[in-house]
């Protein structure tokens, strides 16, 4: 394994960092490190909308400020801003399902166009204010499944609300950096682009791997509706790695890129099916698969491909783990809680991965 560039735990010791969409998947994710490594936090989220949910399986609300809220509440969101007086923020909070975008178009353009135009008016008060990271999708582009992998210069685009609504929240965010935030001195403001995420403690509906752990420890049949999809598949802790790091290599007075991908490189995209096979290697080789094609679906792309080519020159960030031990360690998550594991052995392995993981890495 190449040694990589990686997060320096020295740059978030006590820095007040405020989370939206804490409570999500790479929100709890994100807490768990940051509060590992002693920065200040606090989250405003909505409650977990997965029962059961990484965020109360680890018992976060105690490691952080956890305050309950609606991104399309602009009073109280600036206010829960303003009373925190932040230096960094994370904007994770979104309706992030495709399929869901389709029965709640209108949930979807208020919470991921306007959330973020709430957060954006916001943190134009805040004084300590250093960095503004917004986070996005590899599907803001507009997608015309060339093959090509997607440059951050590229148009975007969505045929879907969701993908749609991403691209939207690029568009207001470049807005609000060139007319608010391009003065000397003023808060950066960065947007960046991951790829399909993994890792354990995703209990999110129409989700590749939590349908797995979830049929896989119940016994049953896990059923595969696109298998042959390709995706820029790559481990949470991977992408995580890539947000903190540009906040490292901007606070050291370098410049800040308007946008950046985080994703495997192009000969390490694969299939579903694919990965449903390295998952169930890495389960039990015994369990069920059934590859079958949903009638009436709604459309979702059959090739993504991201160019990490910025990411990589800027920051020197590329992939920690390939497919088959970002696969491993998902699975190893998920068989320790379907197995019983209490919070604080959840919160172990947790933590052992990041650690795992930053120990192959040039820090």
């Amino acid at each position: 394994m190449t040694m990589q560039a990686a997060p320096s735990a020295r740059s978030w010791s006590r820095r007040r960092v405020f989370i939206t969409g804490h409570t999500g998947f790479k929100g709890s994710w994100l807490v768990q490190w940051l509060s590992h490594w002693g920065a200040e936090i606090r989250g405003y989220s909505l409650e977990p909308d997965t029962d059961p949910s990484m965020f109360r399986v680890l018992g976060l609300a105690r490691q952080c400020d956890h305050i309950v809220g609606d991104v399309r509440d602009a009073d109280r969101l600036a206010k829960a801003l303003a009373d925190f007086d932040p230096e960094i923020v994370f904007h994770m909070a979104a309706q992030s399902l495709v399929r869901r975008s389709y029965r709640e178009p209108v949930d979807t353009f208020a919470t991921n166009l306007m959330g973020t135009v709430n957060l954006l008016e916001a943190t134009r008060k805040l004084r300590s204010l250093k960095m503004i990271v917004v986070v996005t999708t590899d599907k803001c582009y507009e997608n015309l499944e060339t093959g090509r992998p997607m440059q951050e210069t590229d148009p975007l685009g969505g045929h879907d609300p969701y993908s749609a609504s991403k691209a939207c929240t690029e568009l207001a965010a470049g807005a609000y950096r060139s007319a608010f935030f391009a003065q000397d001195g003023g808060p950066h403001l960065v947007t960046v682009r991951a790829g399909n995420v993994i890792g354990g403690g995703d209990w999110s509906e129409d989700r590749l791997l939590p349908d797995a752990a979830r049929s896989f420890s119940a016994g049953r049949s896990l059923q595969v509706r696109n298998p042959d999809a390709v995706r820029p598949w790559q481990h949470v802790i991977d992408a995580l790695a890539g947000y903190l790091l540009v906040v490292d290599h901007v606070l050291a007075g370098n410049p800040c890129p308007d946008a950046l991908n985080f994703g495997p490189p192009e000969h390490a995209v694969y299939s579903v099916r694919r990965v449903v096979e390295a998952f169930k290697s890495a389960w039990n080789k015994d369990a069920k698969v059934i590859y079958q094609a949903e009638a009436g679906a709604p459309r979702e792309a059959t090739t993504l491909l991201l160019d990490s080519t910025r990411a990589n020159r800027l920051l020197g960030w590329r992939p920690h783990l390939d497919l088959d031990r970002a696969v491993a360690l998902t699975a190893a998550w998920y068989r320790q809680y379907y197995e019983g594991a209490n919070p604080a052995k959840m919160k172990e392995i947790t933590t052992s991965q990041i650690d795992s993981l930053l120990a192959t890495a040039q820090v």
